[in-house]
């Protein structure tokens, strides 16, 4: 049966050729793809035709024999001639907008799901932890972007793309498969190279989050000389010192929103790791510094709604962990991570006897499976050394101010690669933030190694 599906496409393409490239039917080729199911027609912004669907994977890429899940995919259509802009995503499938590199290629696009995120998962609902690894992970990308290249777009150029999270996962496919693509381009794209990377404490201190230290606080304030204050770690101090303050006010907020906080150890834990976070979200959320209450003119309310605000009690809240839960295994167990220091708060946290990291956010089925797997950081420490010696035609974009880019990559000179850092920028650094005689370049090479 499926030979016979295989000599019917085979026509259609060889009419669709003989007339026109642009008239193959996006739908009827879908299902000439056997992993393919549940297509469905969806509207999307900036692109003739939009198709939700999924695509059959395996648990393991290593043992098909163990079962399979559905990974949904996205596919925007514009022209059959133009580039193709695959958008790997590093959680759940966030929206439908155009990425950047597709604005400036004017090119088609599909958003992959990551494994084991939103609807991502076996029938059962049951997530097989161990197989959650960016191994399969970029295989599950590889069988796609074949699949997608051998019934569709077989003629055209690739890239892959991906934010944060999205960004490690465009430089994990793009190491196990190199060729898949001609061109990536991660944006803020971490590479932690230990369980806990201490670049990333340094980038803290240096941006600014001891007391009167870092020169990006400073610059961020204006003249150095109208710099405030009260800083950081000043405003966590206090936070610290008025936590029971601050807590009968966060009681309140979680009985209004029903929040629930087991998986930490309850409400008011959950309110001192949101002022252990607050550098860390600061900094990555780009925020103002002269938002920052002031001890000597501001009273607790403030405090409160500047804490909660920056660093948002959702992150810590049980449904907000389970959602993300996947995350906290690949960082635990494969990719690293930061923690939180506890000795410049060791007062304040009498309990804490080591620096805190993030195996609250397991619950007992991942964390069972997280116990059999030694952290090993050799791993991103080969693909580090890739990235200096062996990558091609990947453009990475940082911003400045980001908490995240204290471990950016480090290419060491190898000439086939870029990076380009935008000051003053955070996690949400993109191509057209750069002023523009350098974004303007980054769009020229782009465009170069799509033509070459």
């Amino acid at each position: 049966m499926v030979k016979i599906k295989k000599i019917c496409f085979s026509l259609i393409l060889i009419i669709a050729v003989a007339f026109n490239a642009s008239a193959i039917d996006i739908a009827t080729a879908l299902k000439f793809i056997p992993q393919v199911d549940n297509i469905k027609k969806i509207e999307t912004n900036g692109f003739l035709e939009s198709y939700s669907f999924t695509f059959e994977q395996p648990i393991d890429h290593r043992n098909p024999d163990l079962g399979s899940f559905k990974q949904r995919v996205i596919l925007q259509h514009n022209r059959q001639s133009a580039p193709v802009v695959a958008v790997l995503e590093g959680y759940m499938i966030w929206g439908y907008t155009k990425s950047e590199p597709c604005e400036i290629l004017n090119a088609n696009q599909i958003i992959i799901e990551h494994r084991f995120f939103a609807e991502s998962i076996p029938d059962d609902g049951i997530i097989p932890w161990e197989h959650l690894t960016i191994y399969n992970a970029a295989h599950d990308q590889h069988q796609i972007i074949q699949a997608l290249k051998d019934k569709i777009y077989n003629n055209n150029k690739w890239v892959t793309t991906g934010i944060s999270k999205g960004g490690q996962t465009t430089i994990f496919h793009r190491f196990f498969f190199p060729n898949d693509v001609d061109v990536s381009v991660p944006y803020v794209a971490p590479l932690n190279l230990d369980f806990v990377d201490p670049r990333l404490q340094k980038n803290l201190n240096r941006l600014g989050s001891g007391k009167g230290k870092g020169a990006a606080i400073k610059i961020l304030a204006g003249n150095s000389d109208d710099a405030p204050k009260f800083l950081i770690r000043d405003f966590q101090t206090h936070c610290f010192e008025n936590i029971d303050e601050l807590y009968a006010m966060f009681e309140k907020d979680v009985a209004k929103h029903g929040w629930q906080y087991k998986s930490v150890g309850g409400a008011k834990r959950a309110l001192e790791l949101m002022i252990l976070e607050y550098p860390f979200a600061f900094w990555q959320g780009g925020e103002s510094v002269s938002a920052i209450p002031n001890a000597d003119v501001d009273g607790n309310e403030d405090f409160y709604a500047h804490l909660t605000k920056v660093s948002p009690p959702s992150f810590f809240e049980d449904s907000e962990i389970e959602t993300f839960r996947p995350f906290f295994y690949q960082a635990l167990t494969e990719i690293g991570f930061y923690d939180y220091k506890v000795r410049p708060f060791k007062k304040y946290l009498p309990n804490d006897k080591k620096d805190i990291t993030f195996e609250f956010c397991l619950d007992e089925a991942a964390a069972k499976a997280a116990a059999k797997i030694e952290y090993n950081p050799k791993k991103m420490r080969y693909i580090a050394k890739w990235l200096q010696e062996e990558a091609k035609k990947m453009i990475f974009i940082y911003g400045g101010n980001d908490a995240w880019s204290g471990t950016q990559v480090n290419l060491k000179g190898n000439p086939f690669c870029y990076k380009f850092v935008c000051e003053g920028k955070a996690h949400g650094a993109c191509i057209e933030d750069f002023e523009q005689i350098t974004s303007t370049y980054i769009k020229t090479k782009l465009n170069d190694w799509m033509n070459n």
